[in-house]
């Protein structure tokens, strides 16, 4: 059950300021600054696995006027917010010239499937101007403080490209920095090679790192050969039923983002772990999870209700040791993805101690971090086209009572977006996806002390048991906990 504390906390969450007017300043587009030439690249066979999906990313940043005044050396150059985002602008346009699809737009050939026209079409920036402080940021409940306010929004906004960004000063002299990325040309991994590569510009810091798009990297073969267990993990999107309607509070997907303190995670490992087996941090919270929304579901007992977990697997490091480019491939943006899930019932995740499905979690991890899993779903995509696929632990089916999917983000570079004023006080994924299946990712704190920031996509019912029978692991976000980082308004 939930602490006094922790109920406070909550509620203090909720007093937070959330319907703060966000005013636009101005709204342009920016191109690369040096134009390429104009041709079409084409999606790899695992872009294709991907639905039209937008994820988003923000970074707060302090005042830096208030900690220049506070540090005696006054090192810290002091900058307008206006100077700031003319920083932010200009290495946008220089980042722009090496990460050139970004600045395309994503159209449709003959066989109604998704390329990239990279013609500097040019990315959305907008710069706005939030009522609210940096301390008052709800950023617990981001569906109504992040959401369309300080990340940009494409669907409600009917802008299209590739990259969007915005720019927003808060009311204290802070900022937020919110990008808003088309899933289908780049996963987070190739976010964060973007974001690290636009800081570095904006600070002058010279690299010689050019990001790779050779699709050759992830041809298929000849002739294609695949598993026919690819069968069970995806499914041809034309056989996909309607869109279930639910008026049920319990049935709508809410994002929430909480903190789980280092110790927490290093307990969830040592039950994790057992008969001589270190399960990793990922997979133990990953099976702490599992049995946390089992314990949400309606089902149990004899009546056969079922509960998947999927967890996303990068390929890169699994396709590296063949690859006749290695570092090609780990500089290579697009998405190099695979979702292995595994199903249970409801009545035995809930019965099986925390190691005993944290093999379950390891078995499925271990049948897909193999290069011959990923080479083998380049070819299955390959026999399939034009015809397109979706992982099936994302679609509903009969039986299905919850589905949960974990995406990694432990490599999140919070800390090396600094545009020349210092690093994030708090970054984040935004990622309200839609559907029935849920979505977490686990990163880093900025605080750098082992602690995880995990921002959690789940239908309330399942996020009221986070709040009730794991409020030791899942603590709600708020300014207590961000105060060492965020200074005090000025």
């Amino acid at each position: 059950m939930n602490s006094t504390k922790d109920i406070n906390i909550m509620q203090d969450c909720a007093d937070n300021n959330c319907d703060f007017v966000v005013t636009m300043k101005s709204e342009e587009v920016v191109k690369a600054r040096l134009g390429a030439y104009e041709h079409w690249l084409p999606m790899s066979n695992l872009d294709l696995l991907i639905p039209p999906l937008d994820f988003g990313v923000f970074f707060c940043y302090y005042n830096n006027n208030a900690m220049a005044a506070m540090n005696d050396s006054c090192c810290i150059s002091l900058r307008s917010p206006e100077k700031m985002v003319g920083v932010i602008k200009k290495a946008l346009a220089e980042t722009l010239v090496s990460f050139y699809p970004f600045c395309g737009e994503v159209v449709h050939n003959g066989h109604g499937e998704p390329e990239l026209h990279c013609n500097n079409h040019g990315v959305n920036f907008n710069h706005a101007y939030a009522d609210v402080e940096m301390k008052n940021l709800d950023l617990f409940r981001p569906d109504v403080s992040v959401h369309g306010k300080l990340v940009p929004d494409n669907t409600t906004t009917g802008k299209a490209g590739v990259l969007s960004v915005q720019v927003t000063e808060l009311k204290c002299g802070g900022l937020v920095v919110g990008c808003t990325f088309d899933h289908r040309v780049a996963d987070a991994h190739s976010a964060n090679m973007f974001l690290v590569a636009w800081a570095d510009t904006a600070r002058a810091n010279n690299t010689s790192f050019r990001p790779s798009f050779r699709r050759s990297l992830l041809n298929p073969r000849r002739p294609p050969s695949h598993y026919p267990s690819l069968d069970e993990m995806y499914l041809m999107r034309s056989s996909l039923p309607p869109p279930p309607i639910h008026d049920d509070d319990e049935d709508r997907l809410i994002s929430r983002i909480y903190y789980v303190p280092s110790d927490q995670i290093a307990l969830l490992q040592s039950l994790a772990s057992g008969g001589g087996q270190r399960r990793s941090k990922l997979e133990s919270f990953s099976a702490f999870l599992w049995k946390t929304v089992a314990q949400g579901c309606k089902g149990g007992g004899d009546d056969g209700k079922r509960c998947r977990l999927g967890v996303v697997v990068d390929g890169r490091q699994r396709m590296m040791k063949s690859c006749f480019s290695p570092s090609a491939l780990q500089s290579y943006v697009g998405n190099v993805l695979s979702v292995p899930f595994s199903e249970a019932s409801v009545t035995e995740l809930r019965s099986t101690p925390l190691s005993g499905v944290a093999e379950r979690v390891h078995a499925c991890l271990e049948n897909a971090a193999r290069e011959s899993h990923f080479l083998a779903l380049i070819d299955w995509v390959e026999v399939h086209r034009p015809e397109q696929a979706i992982v099936r632990v994302y679609c509903k089916e009969e039986g299905q009572e919850a589905a949960v999917v974990v995406s990694s983000g432990l490599k999140f570079p919070v800390s090396q977006v600094d545009f020349g004023w210092g690093a994030p006080g708090f970054g984040s994924y935004h990622f309200p996806w839609g559907g029935q299946t849920g979505y977490v990712m686990p990163m880093p704190s900025v605080h750098c002390n082992g602690d995880w920031i995990v921002y959690v996509h789940l239908l309330k019912r399942y996020l009221d048991v986070l709040e009730t029978q794991a409020a030791h692991v899942f603590k709600p976000l708020n300014h207590i906990y961000l105060n060492t980082s965020f200074p005090a308004s000025r």
